[in-house]
């Protein structure tokens, strides 16, 4: 079983519960529910949660501490969202929020629409596109799917990379 399943998750301000499968955690800024795995147990006493596998199976034991990985995140997220930045780099590279899509002009003959998940707040300054969510797992997929468009290249730079990024820059063609 790993270390962090070992230690409970203090709920602290947010309500926790089991019921069915489906692990519900509420909070100040909403509500995420998760279903979980049916070799997995979730106890909640007195605002500790904790994990424990319900067999000594080997996915038992490496689910644990994924689930508590999760359930640490979700408690999280419910009362402080989660953000992360992505900047833009290259002349002409532009980004704006259109309705409910985030278009992206980077480079191709067309623009590229992405549609922003109900759950995450996307506010674009300048270059700069700020993601918020409350769900961590859902917002590290979003701006994982962003940066896929054109990631950073690594000869000048240019190209969509998350802030605090490091890019290794290639030495070009020397001239003779």
């Amino acid at each position: 079983m790993s270390r962090l399943a070992r230690k409970p998750t203090i709920a602290g301000k947010t309500e926790v519960s089991v019921q069915g499968g489906m692990l519900t955690v509420k909070g100040s800024k909403g509500t995420l529910t998760k279903r979980v795995h049916p070799s997995i147990d979730i106890t909640v006493d007195a605002g500790n949660v904790s994990v424990a596998p319900k067999d000594r199976s080997r996915l038992a034991k490496a689910l644990t501490g994924t689930f508590a990985a999760h359930v640490k995140n979700m408690v999280t997220g419910v009362e402080t969202p989660f953000t992360k930045k992505l900047i833009l780099e290259g002349v002409g590279y532009r980004v704006e929020v259109k309705g409910k899509d985030l278009v992206l002009t980077v480079g191709f003959s067309h623009t590229v629409p992405l549609a922003i998940p109900e759950d995450i707040t996307a506010t674009v300054e300048k270059n700069v596109i700020k993601l918020e969510s409350i769900n961590k797992e859902s917002l590290g997929q979003f701006a994982a799917n962003i940066r896929r468009v054109k990631p950073p290249e690594p000869y000048l730079g240019k190209g969509i990379r998350y802030e605090g990024e490091v890019i290794r820059r290639k030495q070009g063609k020397k001239a003779v």
